[in-house]
């Protein structure tokens, strides 16, 4: 396979061990990957190789994997994009989905993941029977909601939840539910 037939997969994520580990590992299955760790630096990748394929991490300094996704579709329009999220949540996965990647993976996430990810669509793992959350989940969730709405600022959210914001602090550092 030349180097023209090798489809390119681009790698964002502003951990470096992460994202040294995802390039070589995609290398390895014959991709041409190329890295980028934040916004800008992705988008100057993104104008010179035009990206077939993409995992691309939530939460970075700056604008988000999600807001990145959006203006990556309109540089390759036929791009595939997974969202490589540590702070997975529904209301994260459902814009990530809207604003046109086709799947998520949680952290910590390895190369097979990816792939399987990029392969099945999130609305292939949607089944028909509901299961209503716990109330922790429901609450996790419209946590999760709020805080994306105040752009992660842990103090305006406290705000709109009306609790303090150390209470507030303290439910973040637990796990979801």
């Amino acid at each position: 396979m030349t180097q023209a037939d090798k489809k390119v997969f681009l790698v964002v994520d502003d951990d470096d061990t992460l994202r040294g580990r995802m390039e070589k590992s995609l290398a390895l299955r014959g991709f041409d990957v190329c890295c980028a760790a934040e916004y800008e630096e992705a988008l100057e990748v993104a104008r010179e190789r035009q990206p077939d394929l993409a995992v691309l991490d939530l939460k970075m300094p700056g604008k988000s994997g999600i807001e990145l996704l959006t203006a990556l579709r309109e540089i390759s329009p036929g791009i595939r994009a997974v969202i490589l999220t540590g702070y997975g949540s529904i209301t994260n996965a459902v814009e990530a989905i809207k604003r046109g990647a086709v799947n998520y993976v949680n952290k910590p996430a390895d190369a097979d993941q990816v792939l399987a990810a990029l392969e099945e669509t999130a609305s292939d793992n949607v089944n028909d029977s509901f299961v209503p959350p716990s109330l922790a989940e429901a609450q996790w969730e419209h946590i999760q909601r709020v805080l994306t709405e105040c752009d992660g600022n842990i103090s305006e959210a406290a705000r709109a939840l009306d609790i303090p914001r150390r209470t507030l602090q303290r439910k973040l550092k637990k796990l979801a539910p």
